[in-house]
């Protein structure tokens, strides 16, 4: 028996654009910001020079990555004003809106793994090993013992969003050499033996600015939640399904809807493939007012104040 693929019933009952509306505008922003990068190599107009380690956009905006200036510094490198000015605005950013948008939303790492993933579910392989999501933690605090303890910011020589975006960036004035074997090795990886293992696993990356974003404002909400019918569509197509629960069959246990864990990547799946319409990005300052919706809907048992 064919398996039903998240999103079907969602294209059938809403369309195609309202089914896919947040995967493409991801899509896009991930084109538009390698974009300013590779404007420089490939025509000569510089809009941003460097890498996401550090950059300068139009020759006026600092910006870097806090996880290689935190390295940095304990590696007892001095830094300049204008990369810890970037920092602190990217360290700004990214907790008003959620760390771990930077992985679905910036990150060139996510289009591999994305890739692994869709044709895992058309071909239904097993889940394959299973890491605990606590060893990108682990991981994470190896990685600045590391530079503390041997004073270079050595993740960043081995960092495949590092090597992967210099390669995209650079490729074509030096040669990408070594970078396609990179994205084969994490396209297997995840494919043949854990999905979402890299990203949803072991990535320090993630894990860091999923810290950053554990109290960020911008939150998906499960304030239709009433309506769902327990299709498992949101599950298949989360990178972080285990964030949902909560917030998707918390009522119970006087939870509200919004998906406050730092995991959640911001990136709309959920939002786009729930054929009941039960998900929408919403402030985290609404987390009360769905919470009194929710206990009201509860109650009465409509869905009028969900809708």
């Amino acid at each position: 028996m064919k398996q039903r693929l998240p999103g079907q019933a969602a294209r059938a009952r809403h369309g195609w654009w309202k089914a896919s509306q947040w995967l493409v505008l991801r899509r896009l922003a991930q084109v538009f910001f390698l974009g300013l990068f590779l404007t420089g190599p490939l025509i000569g107009v510089w809009i941003t020079k460097g890498t996401l380690a550090s950059s300068l956009t139009l020759s006026i905006l600092p910006l870097t990555d806090p996880l290689f200036a935190l390295q940095s510094l304990l590696a007892h490198h001095s830094l300049e004003g204008k990369v810890l000015l970037g920092a602190g605005l990217v360290l700004a950013a990214y907790a008003l809106i959620g760390g771990r948008m930077f992985c679905s939303w910036v990150c060139p790492v996510n289009l591999v793994t994305d890739g692994a993933a869709w044709l895992r579910s058309r071909l239904n392989l097993p889940e394959g090993v299973t890491f605990s999501r606590s060893s990108r933690l682990w991981i994470l605090g190896a990685v600045l013992a590391v530079s503390a303890l041997t004073g270079t910011v050595a993740w960043e020589f081995v960092n495949p969003v590092t090597i992967l975006h210099r390669g995209l960036v650079f490729g074509a004035l030096y040669g990408a050499g070594l970078v396609w074997i990179l994205v084969a090795a994490l396209f297997l990886f995840d494919l043949a033996v854990s999905s979402r293992g890299w990203c949803g696993h072991l990535c320090p990356v993630g894990a860091f600015y999923g810290l950053i974003g554990r109290k960020s404002l911008l939150r998906v909400s499960a304030i239709g939640r009433q309506a769902c019918d327990d299709c498992l569509d949101c599950y298949k197509a989360c990178p972080e399904p285990q964030v949902i629960s909560p917030a998707l069959k918390g009522a119970a246990r006087g939870l509200g809807p919004l998906i406050l864990s730092g995991d959640c990547t911001n990136c709309g799946r959920c939002i786009d493939v729930c054929p009941e319409r039960v998900f929408e990005f919403s402030p985290r300052w609404m987390e009360r007012k769905s919470k009194d919706v929710s206990s009201q809907t509860t109650r009465d048992g409509t869905t009028k104040a969900a809708a």
